[in-house]
């Protein structure tokens, strides 16, 4: 298994920046994908990014294509979101998540096919 942790959430304004940080450890030599996902309040829990750790593909919503950008360091076992031009509808926690098994298709954009995940880090976004 594997462990994950945030950081990196705060409070910015409409139009800034933020990086956040995803530390994996325990078990980070097999994981597939690893991704983010958010949640709003009485919101359900969306797909934000994710990144093949063996490699470079990356995938993102829609809502966030062009403003955030997915990377890994693998050295570091470190997953990061930059996340720029950041809008009050980005307000969410923030969660990290990996999987070591891919099931097929576009399933790492459901929630559904990560067994581990970090505990979440704020994010809000001010007017």
């Amino acid at each position: 298994q594997v462990q994950l942790v945030e950081s990196g959430g705060g409070l910015v304004q409409a139009g800034g920046s933020l990086r956040l940080s995803c530390a994996a450890s325990g078990r980070t030599f097999s994981m597939y994908h690893m991704g983010w996902f958010r949640q709003a309040p009485g919101k359900e829990r969306e797909f934000v990014a994710a990144i093949r750790w063996s490699g470079s593909s990356t995938y993102y919503a829609d809502s966030v294509k062009g403003r955030f950008a997915i990377s890994g360091d693998n050295a570091k076992n470190t997953m990061y979101l930059q996340m720029n031009n950041l809008k009050p509808e980005d307000t969410a926690v923030y969660y990290c998540a990996a999987t070591y098994f891919y099931t097929g298709g576009y399933q790492f954009m459901q929630s559904s096919e990560y067994p581990y995940w970090g505990p979440g880090t704020q994010v809000t976004v001010s007017s």
